[in-house]
């Protein structure tokens, strides 16, 4: 089965996104627990991938981390 891949910008509400924080599927809203992969691009960007066990969708995140001072 071939899997449909798009790419969705994520703005997070609170600086730690937390499980609650966890996307649905667009196509069929179930609940998404894991990503399938994940990749660090480039200045503090990880993109994940995922893929609904439920219709097949796949679909790409991008998140910014914050770098934090170490003393």
């Amino acid at each position: 089965m071939a899997a449909v891949a798009e790419v969705l910008s994520t703005v997070a509400s609170r600086p730690d996104p937390r499980g609650c924080d966890l996307p649905t599927c667009p196509v069929c809203a179930d609940s998404m627990v894991a990503a399938e992969a994940s990749a660090y691009l480039h200045d503090n960007v990880i993109s994940y991938l995922w893929t609904c066990d439920t219709c097949g969708y796949g679909f790409v995140t991008k998140h910014s981390v914050k770098r934090f001072a170490c003393n």
